[in-house]
């Protein structure tokens, strides 16, 4: 097969669970660390997914993602460039720019009127 051709490349744990159609998009914000992103193919198909947010590991043939539903068959998804029409950040999620704020502990009371 021509590499022009190809749409996308799945890493599947398991062949006959592959068969199974999987969900191209997340229901909500995903909840794992990472770029959320969307991916649009020249058919106009959309997909999303989860990409390291490290910038280094971006490879000059396309983006590996982890597909929106992680413990499916699909463990991680190849697509070329080539393939892709638009690639959009959606978010960030689990930043190391923004840190939550832990609660003061409370002062406990004294007893007896201490």
């Amino acid at each position: 097969m021509p590499y022009a051709e190809i749409k996308s490349i799945s890493f599947v744990r398991d062949f006959d669970a592959a068969a199974e159609v999987e969900r191209p998009v997340f229901l909500n914000r995903p909840k794992m660390e990472g770029l959320w992103m969307r991916f649009t193919f020249h058919d106009g198909e959309v997909m999303e997914g989860v990409m390291p947010n490290n910038l280094l590991p971006v490879e000059p043939y396309g983006f590996s993602v982890i597909p929106p539903h992680p413990y499916s068959a699909q463990q991680r998804v190849f697509l070329p460039r080539q393939a892709l029409r638009a690639v959009e950040v959606l978010g960030v999620v689990g930043s190391p720019l923004k840190r939550r704020k832990h609660a003061a502990p409370d002062a406990q009371i004294g007893l007896f009127g201490e």
